[in-house]
């Protein structure tokens, strides 16, 4: 027999039961949409959170480097293919007695071979020099001039204010002034001081700081002595000679004749091409 104290009244079992159910039919369900959710993912494509990298292929402009500037300064050559027969620096010529500064360079050529102007610039002058025969000068940046010598004429249009083009035709190739022979006088100048053209000629530079303007303006001490072809009017062997010159020809022809000298300094104030100084 069942103590009263102890007896359970049937409503509270029903909601005793009522609560078990409820619970595990809870459970059951969160049990299932986990199942589902697994299911779900495992058959469903999954999504990639980080954003998608298209490449985009670069356009023809995009994949060509950019060019490099061009240089500030680019001298040819004014005749192309030949060579330099008497350098830049101290010389004597046979019917000298000490040597003197030749302030540019000789190149060989035929007579009315083209000559080309070595950079851009504009003709300063054109004229007829006693040494320098007959000349053209012209200007460039930077205050550098070029000037051709012992020319046959200039270049159709080749006048004082006359732009030209690197390259192109500034003259033809004589024997006018104190020359000994068909050829190029061609000078390099900074304002009045010669440069060395060698430097120059056949180089670029990309500014006006890469000029060698130092070393083209150095004047070596040893003096060379030149080779003519024939001597000047007035000038003859047998004066040549008492002067204790020694000459000698060459088998092509040429004249060859030693003086003996010393070393000189070289000139501290040089002609301008006005005063067309001794330059052959």
């Amino acid at each position: 027999m069942i103590s009263k104290s102890l007896a359970v009244p049937p409503q509270h079992l029903r909601v005793a039961l009522f609560t078990m159910l409820g619970v595990a039919a809870m459970a059951g369900a969160l049990n299932g949409a986990m199942a589902l959710g697994e299911w779900v993912s495992r058959i469903a494509p999954v999504s990639d959170p980080t954003p998608a990298i298209v490449q985009v292929e670069p356009t023809a402009e995009e994949q060509a480097e950019p060019a490099p500037p061009p240089p500030a300064f680019q001298f040819d050559a004014p005749l192309p293919g030949r060579v330099i027969n008497s350098p830049f620096g101290l010389r004597q010529l046979p019917w000298e007695e000490n040597g003197r500064l030749h302030q540019g360079v000789d190149i060989a050529a035929p007579g009315g071979a083209a000559v080309k102007v070595a950079a851009d610039g504009v003709v300063k002058t054109t004229g007829l020099s006693p040494t320098y025969g007959r000349y053209v000068l012209v200007m460039h940046k930077g205050g550098l001039t070029t000037l051709y010598a012992h020319l046959a004429k200039p270049a159709a249009g080749v006048k004082r204010g006359a732009y030209l083009h690197r390259g192109e035709t500034v003259a033809f190739v004589g024997n006018s002034g104190r020359s000994t022979g068909s050829h190029l006088h061609f000078e390099i100048r900074k304002g009045d001081k010669p440069l060395n053209p060698s430097f120059f000629l056949g180089r670029s530079f990309a500014e006006a700081n890469d000029l060698p303007l130092k070393a083209a303006g150095k004047v070596s001490r040893k003096i060379h002595v030149a080779t003519v072809s024939k001597w000047p009017p007035g000038v003859t062997k047998a004066e040549a000679t008492k002067s204790g010159i020694t000459v000698a020809r060459l088998k092509n022809g040429r004249v060859r004749a030693t003086i003996p000298v010393v070393a000189i300094q070289a000139p501290k104030a040089q002609p301008t091409v006005a005063s067309a100084g001794a330059a052959i």
